[in-house]
């Protein structure tokens, strides 16, 4: 699907989801290497990782890593693929008098990667690509994600689209990053902000509000508090109270394996104050779903908008943001209308792409041309 777009966008960075648990480092620096090529430099990779035997079954490996281990062996995968992209230079690919390119150094692409996870060595099939590596992007929130984003990655999607929030999460993983020999600009933070544009706010809280309650039917509702309850509450009326039951701690059976299950250490808690909210608000299941799971983070008038998004980047609750437009496929069209003109004026947005790559498009620093530790110990293929 990314190749795709390459062949149908100019400016548009090309970031693909791809687990570090159930795949190999050799196909994934392949794949990334080949859109990175295929888009002139525009390729990004999300690296993530799994735990669970819900995604596990997938791929004949059920529950076979343990979960203190997940990134651990993130960042063997990561570190073994940078050793893969690093076994070529940009000067190993040469041409003739405009012939064919032909290959400068007998030994590019030869590399070889041994720890506790993988053992390989070989000859990295696709020469050196115009960013060298993909940006590398990250998303995982707990002590080990922040860290191992801290260490590795070019930018992070960040769930912390409070302004509060926000700056606590970015105070944190930034202060991480001297730890590692990186400085702040290192790593971008982009939290995902859903809008909702009006002629005014007002207008615009009302539109949001309906949108909601469209896109949470009761059935939903039902479906998002049994992940939490880690109940059957089928026979519940999404119109009437929460239950009076608490949920059963442990392993959620009925959403093995869903990081929105995780996120909530206490689940009787987590329960006891979205009924003590309910009752306070006087809402149903269906009313507290659609208040606890609200993903609009931006509501209001252009001008409220732009403001917003200004005020939060320019005291440090992040560095841009990850649009994610509430309604499809139209959804971002008032956003760029309407609010990306306002933030031009401001001077906060650019009016003319700076460079060619997405590397350079985020005003992340240039890669030093590496390369991999099998060149410099003479492995041949």
């Amino acid at each position: 699907m990314l190749a795709a777009l390459a062949a149908v966008t100019d400016h548009l960075g090309l970031v693909g989801t791809i687990n570090s648990t159930f795949n190999e480092p050799f196909d994934v620096a392949r794949e990334f290497a080949t859109l990175d090529h295929l888009s002139d430099g525009r390729a990004g990779w999300n690296v993530v990782t799994s735990w669970d035997a819900f995604t596990g079954e997938n791929f004949r490996r059920g529950g076979y890593l343990a979960q203190e281990d997940r990134y651990t062996r993130a960042q063997s995968f990561l570190s073994a693929a940078r050793e893969l992209w690093n076994s070529w230079s940009a000067g190993d690919l040469g041409t003739d008098s405009g012939t064919d390119p032909f290959v400068t150094d007998p030994a590019a692409g030869s590399y070889e990667f041994a720890d506790r996870h993988f053992d390989i060595r070989g000859r990295f099939s696709v020469p050196r690509s115009p960013q060298g590596n993909p940006v590398v992007f990250q998303a995982g929130d707990s002590d080990e994600g922040r860290e191992f984003a801290a260490a590795n990655a070019d930018a992070i999607f960040s769930r912390h689209s409070t302004y509060d929030a926000g700056r606590a999460f970015y105070t944190d993983v930034k202060r991480r990053l001297a730890q590692h020999g990186r400085s702040p600009e290192d790593l971008l933070i982009l939290p995902g902000a859903t809008f909702v544009v009006g002629d005014t706010d007002h207008e615009a809280q009302e539109q949001a509000h309906a949108i909601r309650r469209q896109q949470v039917s009761g059935q939903t509702a039902i479906n998002v508090l049994e992940q939490l309850w880690n109940r059957d509450l089928s026979s519940y009326d999404p119109e009437g109270p929460l239950p009076e039951v608490d949920p059963v701690p442990g392993q959620n059976t009925l959403a093995k394996g869903r990081a929105s299950v995780r996120r909530h250490e206490d689940v009787v808690a987590t329960a006891r104050e979205w009924r003590e909210r309910a009752v306070a608000e006087k809402l149903s299941i269906r009313e507290l779903v659609i208040e606890v799971t609200g993903r609009q983070s931006f509501v209001g008038s252009p001008l409220t908008i732009a403001s917003q998004l200004n005020h939060f980047v320019q005291n440090d609750a992040c560095d841009g943001f990850i649009l994610v437009p509430h309604l499809t496929p139209t959804g971002l069209d008032p956003f760029v209308d309407r609010v990306i003109p306002l933030l031009q004026e401001l001077g906060v947005y650019r009016t003319s792409y700076e460079g060619t790559t997405l590397r350079e498009n985020l005003g992340l620093p240039p890669l030093r041309d590496g390369v991999g530790s099998a060149r410099a110990h003479g492995v041949a293929s």
